[in-house]
């Protein structure tokens, strides 16, 4: 491959963490998840920040997608420097100190009829 695929800044602006769910516990936890490829030959190291339609901003979460490899990382999971509020909305800007492309995913289960929304983030 001449040049991975991707961008170096990618934003989601809309993220939100049901505080409920129905089903089993871990797969059916109602959670918000950031899928990062990084398709290059060297790995990538990637920062998230959060930001609070009445707060400051959270961040930077720090993560590490291996060369050549995909990450599926739960916003729920995050806890360093805190942990994602449950309830309260948000938007994530991803910075990447090589090009990765983005995709964001949801699932809600606070109702038996569970929700899966995904859509790619904005690059750029």
């Amino acid at each position: 491959m001449s040049s991975p695929p991707g961008h170096e800044r990618w934003s989601i602006a809309e993220g939100y963490i049901p505080e409920t769910g129905t089903g089993p516990e871990p797969e059916m936890t109602s959670h918000e998840t950031v899928c990062i490829l990084n398709a290059g030959e060297e790995d990538a190291n990637v920062t998230l920040t959060l930001y609070f339609a009445d707060r400051d901003p959270a961040g930077p979460y720090r993560l590490t997608v291996p060369a050549r490899r995909t990450l599926h990382q739960r916003f729920n999971d995050l806890d360093d420097p805190e942990r994602v509020p449950r309830g309260a909305d948000y938007a994530c800007v991803l910075e990447s100190d090589r090009p990765v492309v983005v995709q964001h995913t949801r699932l809600d289960s606070r109702q038996a009829e569970n929700a899966l929304l995904t859509t790619m983030a904005s690059p750029g």
